[in-house]
């Protein structure tokens, strides 16, 4: 058994849930790589003025998940989960840091690809995003969830249905309903 393999991640995540910090330092190892992987993707989708790098991003996350003690994760897609808040969190931190310096210039732009919103892909302002994501979840925080685990985390549709415990079919009903929402809510802004 390989230290990469689910199972193990969960036993760490479980000894760190628990309290033991040497599990934490034992766990980043082996999930540092995808969290620079969803930050990656989260950074191309942003404008090329932007002042993020995919190390700064996934470093900020691995700071917040030493701040935070022991988070409660059940397995390897409910830590990436946890993971995706973070990311979002530093991504609107960082866009209205950005508006406030800019005193009331456009926020960082990331596009929202045609797998979320089902159209051509277009900018739109993180900002924006954020607040059209926080309505959904307001309407129907399940649609919610599943957009901030796919589009901000990077989960399947396999580990956003266990992170939820709703079946796949119910996520890529859920995430169909989410984009189209999405997209007229987003287009009605712009």
């Amino acid at each position: 058994m390989t230290a990469e393999r689910p199972e193990n991640i969960s036993k760490l995540l479980a000894a760190w849930g628990e309290g033991d910090e040497r599990a934490l330092t034992e766990l980043i190892p082996l999930v540092y790589p995808e969290l620079r992987r969803i930050a990656r993707q989260h950074l191309r989708r942003q404008s090329p003025d932007h002042s993020l790098e995919s190390a700064a991003l996934a470093n900020e996350a691995y700071l917040k998940l030493i701040r935070a003690r022991g988070v409660q994760c059940e397995n390897r897609a409910h830590f990436f989960a946890v993971c995706a808040q973070m990311i979002r969190r530093i991504l609107v931190d960082h866009a209205r840091k950005r508006q406030f310096v800019k005193r009331g210039g456009t926020a960082a732009l990331v596009p929202l690809e045609e797998a979320v919103i089902g159209t051509r892909a277009r900018g739109i302002e993180v900002l924006a995003l954020d607040h059209a994501l926080l309505s959904l979840s307001v309407i129907d925080p399940r649609k919610g969830r599943v957009v901030e685990l796919r589009y901000f985390g990077g989960l399947t549709v396999e580990e956003t249905a266990e992170v939820l415990k709703i079946s796949p079919e119910t996520v890529i009903r859920d995430w169909k309903m989410a984009k189209v929402w999405l997209f007229r809510e987003l287009s009605d802004r712009c």
